[in-house]
């Protein structure tokens, strides 16, 4: 009994860890839980004899499990049941870690994990384990049952993949930031032909219900009537990074109270969502974004 207490208790305290892997291995939080709760059963099955390195261990099986649910996906995928999406990273949700909250501050985010979806089975293995968790390509090949050559050959390809993804999106986070500064500017200017510039012709101005309680309209389409709105306004309103999206945040003393949302497709704005409900603020996270 002393032994099973002992194994249950470094177990649990290699759980975050376990499940950071497996999170980042296959995008859903329940297909996470489910594959180190999987490595949980094989552990107590084949005991611990012989194994000086357990959270390595562990980490091994949850890989391989991880790599057979990948594998059934794939096979799934075969058949017309639609695209497996990943979740979004929330380090916030109930019972996260601090392994798992730290998912929200690494390279980990959904843009990445919807580059991971794109990789072969091995080859996200190979990246994520590498990668992600400096796990040597001969300890992977033994896994994925390829020579460490195959297997540092994988992690290659992938890593291409996943840089050239993040130069794309680095460079559309660029974008969008311009568009949004260029559009607080037009507003305190009160420049409203800039302003119409930067709007689609069928935008759309939103207010949550604690936006409109503080005096804005709850909806104003067309492209006039929306830079009028914001004509000579947002004058304290900074950009902002909202959940890793470009945004705006109006923070008095540092607090956030009204942020912007905003939908940009082909340079324009489509859309803006002014949010000032308390818990939706927390979970967008705003961070102002510096020149």
């Amino acid at each position: 009994m002393a032994d099973d207490a002992w194994l249950a208790e470094r177990f649990e305290a290699s759980r975050g860890h376990l499940r950071a892997v497996a999170f980042r291995m296959l995008g859903s939080r329940s297909e996470a839980d489910d594959a180190v709760q999987e490595a949980w059963l094989q552990l107590t099955r084949a005991g611990t004899d012989g194994v000086a390195d357990l959270t390595g261990w562990m980490t091994t099986v949850v890989a391989r499990i991880c790599l057979d649910m990948l594998r059934s996906r794939k096979r799934r995928r075969e058949e017309p049941l639609g695209p497996h999406l990943p979740e979004p990273v929330d380090g916030r949700a109930e019972g996260a870690d601090p392994e798992h909250e730290a998912l929200q501050a690494d390279s980990v985010g959904l843009a990445l994990l919807l580059v991971l979806e794109t990789l072969a089975p091995a080859e996200r293995l190979a990246f994520v384990l590498h990668d992600l968790f400096a796990v040597p390509f001969d300890e992977i090949a033994a896994i994925v049952g390829r020579s460490p050559a195959a297997a540092r050959q994988l992690a290659s390809r992938a890593r291409r993949r996943v840089h050239g993804a993040r130069a794309v999106a680095d460079a559309d986070l660029a974008r969008r930031r311009e568009i949004v500064r260029a559009f607080l500017a037009a507003s305190r200017e009160a420049d409203f032909d800039a302003l119409v510039a930067l709007l689609d012709p069928d935008v759309v101005l939103r207010a949550d219900p604690a936006t409109v309680a503080m005096g804005a309209a709850p909806e104003v389409r067309a492209v006039a009537p929306v830079a009028e709105t914001f004509s000579g306004r947002a004058r304290v309103a900074e950009p902002a990074l909202l959940d890793g999206e470009v945004g705006a945040v109006w923070a008095p003393r540092g607090r956030p109270r009204v942020v912007f949302s905003f939908t940009i497709t082909q340079g324009r704005i489509v859309e803006i969502e002014l949010v000032a409900d308390p818990e939706r603020l927390r979970r967008l996270a705003p961070v102002v974004l510096r020149e």
